[in-house]
């Protein structure tokens, strides 16, 4: 390599420093202003403290929450897989937390150092958002799950339901089972190809043993699923609701069907 890394050492230490700067905003707090950024164009909060025995805290002040609150249930990144990945992220970057405040603290020669390390970890509790939008499996059953209980009570549902005159019904579950007025209720959630092809051949099964039933699908997302598995799965199911998102219409449809 023919670069001169004094040289590029010198040039990264003066383009970074150009992209950050300190504001004071009272006698014993300072803000720095970093090139850390929301996916909503708003910027990280990060600030500086001084606390006693020369240490430096370097703090959000709550910020980081607080600002993915407003589109968020942030309760939900203490429950269930996100609770996993939010208790693994404190762990992994050391932060301090209280009361939703992320914090360092440290002596002020390692400040560039946890600079970054703050900003990494803030970057990656506010990529917990994208789980409620891309919906990893895991969390699409767990929120799939928390809905149908408010909607009509854990007692009344009966998971990975097996249905008895299907061969190798445990190889054919059906997520959730719920008695219902006319015919028992087998409701789906879909959230990829493979779950969706999986739900046409119990559908099939299940209409080839002549079983009573009503069916609902709800997906994750319905438009990425590919039109063929689509088109072949409407043909064996009942109704369908394009996302999770559409609470209303899972409430109204099940409890059309549930009463």
């Amino acid at each position: 390599m023919n670069l001169d890394k004094k040289i590029l050492k010198e040039r990264l230490c003066s383009l970074m420093c150009a992209d950050v700067n300190i504001i004071e905003k009272s006698e014993s707090l300072l803000m720095i202003d970093t090139p850390f950024y929301f996916s909503d164009g708003d910027p990280y909060q990060i600030y500086i403290k001084e606390m006693p025995a020369g240490i430096i805290r370097l703090t959000d002040m709550g910020h980081t929450l607080m600002h993915l609150s407003y589109e968020n249930d942030i309760d939900k990144f203490r429950d269930g897989t996100r609770g996993k990945l939010f208790d693994q992220i404190i762990s992994e970057f050391e932060l301090k937390e209280n009361n939703g405040e992320f914090f360092i603290d440290d002596e002020l020669n390692n400040l560039s150092k946890n600079i970054f390390r703050l900003g990494q970890a803030l970057t990656k509790i506010s990529d917990l958002t994208f789980l409620n939008r891309a919906r990893a499996e895991s969390t699409f059953y767990e929120d799939l799950t928390e809905q149908l209980y408010r909607i009509i009570g854990s007692d009344k549902i009966v998971k990975d339901y097996n249905f008895p005159l299907i061969n190798n019904s445990q190889d054919y579950p059906i997520d959730y089972f719920i008695e219902g007025k006319h015919a028992p209720l087998f409701l789906f959630g879909i959230p990829n190809r493979d779950k969706a092809r999986l739900t046409t051949i119990t559908l099939e099964r299940l209409l080839r043993v002549k079983a009573d039933f009503d069916s609902i699908l709800i997906f994750s997302d319905q438009s990425t699923i590919p039109k063929q598995d689509l088109a072949r799965l409407s043909n064996a199911g009942g109704e369908m609701i394009a996302s999770l998102d559409a609470e209303d219409d899972i409430s109204r449809k099940i409890l059309r069907k549930v009463g």
